[in-house]
């Protein structure tokens, strides 16, 4: 629970922050600098409420709404992507401003942002809900393998599944039962995979900066790999047009304001950019220090600044730099790997996490990042790489 001040009455403000998994630490320490309290040692948080996981979401409500006999809570925020849904049904439940039902399943279901790009002239995979078999069987006809069966409600490549032929989906479908539904059947568009990741205020993209991964993330999250992303040269032919698609898409979506991380495909086929998926959320796998080390804007800071104005107070985001970073990160066979050989003065910050190994470079040369990161990633193919199965439900 954190508690600011409004600059326009000093009426106390509260935001009730809601998350799964530790995380936007940023965010948090950037209320207490607008005038949070806070008790320490637990930075820039005056209460904390535990939860059973996989609380029902009429039990969340109560709980939300006992707490709020009490206190007054002004907004309410996931800083978790897989909370989303539940917090938009708290704000709705107890009128409090901010992302409703609606808005959010176009940022967390995978099907309602596909239709919604489509029926704004955004490219996207050929793709069909798993509901109708008749329709299901249509499609495989129609559409060449290979196929992707992806849950319409999860991230980072968690329980999707490579179709090859039509009798390997029914299986499939089998096991799902009554949650197939909740999934769709998309093709395998095979190409290079980019995100841009920006900061939205008033229904207006006022920020986006367009990175390439490394291998797609995907294929690392299912075989195994090193990850990596960058910064694309910002006047190139694909960073324009990244910026100018993510502009639309994000637009047609309808959010008023927060942070985005949009995924496209370049196809190989055609090199044209398909929408893969989007999210009103901080990009992981330490996206965020990239944009911070390229361009000195931190996402998880904008966003605080943004919720605690809730467009009351006028937004402003200082001109981002225009440097370029990169992130190279990957499972460790050692619990505390040893980077002391990986001495480039490039490097801006290094990876602290059990059994994981990485780096963020930077440099005002797009190449030189683009040539460590690839350097980077043959050594740690010998130095560091272990795998590990993809999990079927998201792990802390």
């Amino acid at each position: 629970m954190l508690r600011g001040f409004s600059v326009a009455d000093r009426r106390p403000i509260t935001i009730l922050c809601v998350s799964s998994y530790e995380k936007g630490q940023e965010f948090l320490r950037t209320c207490q600098a607008i005038g949070c309290r806070v008790y320490l040692p637990r930075e820039a948080i005056d209460e904390m409420f535990f939860m059973p996981e996989e609380l029902p979401l009429p039990k969340l409500l109560n709980a939300v709404s006992y707490a709020a006999r009490t206190r007054k809570i002004d907004r309410i925020v996931a800083l978790d992507e897989f909370d989303m849904e539940n917090v938009s049904a708290i704000r709705e439940h107890l009128r409090i401003p901010g992302m409703g039902l609606t808005t959010v399943r176009y940022f967390r279901d995978k099907l309602a942002m596909r239709a919604a790009a489509q029926e704004a002239g955004i490219n996207v995979p050929e793709f069909a809900h798993v509901l109708n078999h008749d329709e299901l069987r249509e499609f495989m006809d129609r559409v060449p393998a290979p196929w992707l069966l992806k849950p319409r409600s999860q991230a980072s490549g968690i329980g999707m599944k490579k179709i090859y032929r039509p009798d390997e989906l029914w299986p499939w479908l089998d096991k799902l039962g009554d949650e197939q539904s909740h999934f769709l059947l998309e093709r395998f568009v095979p190409g290079s995979v980019f995100h841009v990741d920006g900061v939205v205020s008033e229904r207006e993209v006022v920020f986006a900066d367009a990175h390439a991964y490394g291998a797609p993330p995907l294929d690392v999250s299912h075989a195994g790999g090193v990850f990596t992303t960058r910064t694309l040269e910002r006047d190139s032919e694909d960073a324009k047009a990244l910026r100018a698609v993510n502009k639309k898409l994000i637009e047609s979506l309808g959010l008023m304001r927060g942070v985005t991380h949009a995924e496209f495909l370049k196809a190989q086929v055609d090199g044209k950019f398909y929408f893969i998926e989007v999210a009103a959320r901080v990009g992981g796998a330490y996206i965020s220090d990239v944009v911070e080390h390229a361009t000195g804007v931190n996402l998880w800071r904008e966003w605080a600044k943004l919720e605690v104005g809730a467009g009351k107070t006028p937004y402003t985001l200082a001109p981002p730099r225009q440097d370029y970073a990169g992130v190279i990160v990957s499972l460790a066979r050692q619990e505390e790997p040893d980077t002391s050989a990986y001495a480039d003065p490039e490097i801006a910050y290094r990876v602290k996490k059990y059994h994981h190994a990485g780096f963020v470079v930077k440099s005002e040369n797009p190449v030189r990042v683009k040539e460590l990161l690839e350097n980077y990633t043959r050594r740690f193919l010998t130095d560091f790489l272990a795998t590990q199965p993809v999990p079927d439900k998201p792990t802390s």
